[in-house]
């Protein structure tokens, strides 16, 4: 029998065979943790919780440490319907972030999943969340300004791009509606904000009453409110940045075919120009 006979017969032999499916189940849950046995998985690694018998309704969870030989697993939503020998699988890969242009005028979750009602998001690449920092010798000093497009802190309190500015205030002030002046007139081409841990009522006025129409054409809104579980703002936090470094990539490549000149050099989370 000549060897192509035998690899197309390996071949068909693999098509046929059934994938050895590693599970787990739940074994405890205390508060907003649970704990599952049967499965050999890192901190970080994705799982999921199937609280019924069905493949319909389930959660997300991460793994976050180790107890006693079991797993302990924080999930990225609510635990209901969660019981005593529910069902864990491990996830078939890492979490991974859509991004491109496409993002522009969108509202997503905390997982990169939009919540606006636009239909899916068209992003033709992905990349994975979580990563390092560029090294402290890469990063440029500050030089520029950063015209932020509200005359009191372009005149005494002048932004650099790159810098990081913090604003703190009690409730009701006028934080947001700052948020949104700065949004709607830096001079930057791509603006990515994060509402991590507002209040459900106020992301929808944030988007119609500070930020606008115009100022939403151009930005990427990142929403995890103060409902969700405290590892579903974390992930806000880092696909926010993860975002935000996409498009000043973009922006300081030479011949970068997205259409932006000097994007999201003007101050991202973690920015080679010297921001976070």
């Amino acid at each position: 029998m000549r060897s192509e006979e035998l690899l197309e017969r390996f071949r068909e032999r693999l098509r046929s065979v059934e994938p050895i499916r590693r599970e787990g189940r739940v074994v405890r849950g205390i508060g907003l943790t649970v704990e599952a046995i049967g499965l050999d998985l890192e901190i970080g690694d994705l799982c999921h919780i199937f609280p019924g018998f069905a493949e319909e309704g389930r959660l997300a969870a991460e793994v976050v440490g180790f107890h006693d030989e079991r797993l302990v697993l924080v999930p990225l939503a609510e635990l209901r319907g969660v019981r005593h020998g529910s069902r864990v699988v491990p996830a078939p890969e890492a979490l991974h972030v859509p991004v491109g242009p496409e993002l522009l005028g969108r509202v997503i979750d905390g997982l990169g999943r939009p919540i606006d009602g636009k239909g899916p998001l068209r992003c033709r690449r992905r990349v994975r969340l979580g990563g390092a920092p560029p090294s402290p010798l890469q990063r440029a000093p500050i030089r520029e300004i950063l015209p932020t497009g509200v005359r009191a802190i372009d005149a005494t309190l002048t932004c650099g791009r790159g810098q990081r500015l913090g604003i703190f205030a009690g409730s009701g002030v006028g934080k947001s509606t700052l948020l949104g002046m700065i949004s709607r007139n830096a001079v930057c081409d791509v603006r990515v904000i994060a509402l991590i841990g507002e209040r459900g009522r106020e992301v929808q006025e944030f988007i119609e009453r500070d930020l606008g129409p115009e100022g939403l054409e151009r930005a990427v809104l990142v929403v995890s409110t103060s409902d969700q579980p405290a590892l579903m703002r974390i992930k806000a936090a880092w696909t926010a940045t993860l975002i935000a470094e996409y498009f000043r990539d973009r922006g300081t490549e030479r011949g970068a075919d997205d259409g932006f000149g000097d994007a999201a050099s003007n101050g991202p989370a973690r920015s080679r120009a010297g921001g976070r």
